[in-house]
């Protein structure tokens, strides 16, 4: 039996950018400057959201979890908002920089086949979880 490798579902994956864009600007700080940032408290942990780049088309944006945490469990997403198509695509996560589509398994780096995927759903539960409880531009902070 000859096997198939992983596909990228690319309507689906469309779908959880258009999602998370929509999340995302819930959340966003008032002014679409660089250095802006919100820091949000949910069920006693921080989150904070900084703009690190912004043009006319894009914004670029780094989402991490503050407070006592060893670095390496630290969520830390760097996420691209593409204003124009309304899709918000997980640039980065962790330490995995320039996330592939598919990635062939095994790999040096033990990626899952569906890893671009896996990040992006991973950012769409958490932003559901925080305007869930609550965690909207009202609750700022700083």
């Amino acid at each position: 039996m000859l096997r198939r490798g992983y596909q990228v579902d690319l309507s689906a994956l469309m779908r959880m950018y258009e999602t998370n864009y929509a999340k995302l600007l819930r959340l966003m700080p008032h002014q679409d400057d660089v250095g802006e940032f919100c820091v949000y408290d949910i069920q006693g942990n921080e989150f904070q959201l900084d703009i690190v780049e912004s043009t006319r088309y894009t914004t670029l944006l780094d989402i991490w979890q503050r407070g006592d945490i060893p670095h390496y469990l630290r969520p830390r997403l760097t996420v691209r908002m593409y204003h124009d198509a309304r899709v918000a695509e997980v640039c980065t996560s962790q330490q995995i920089s320039r996330i592939q589509p598919r990635y062939d398994y095994p790999n040096p780096r033990m990626h899952q086949r569906d890893e671009k995927h896996q990040i992006n759903a991973f950012l769409a539960d958490w932003l559901a979880h925080c305007l869930r409880n609550g965690m909207t531009k009202q609750n700022i902070i700083y």
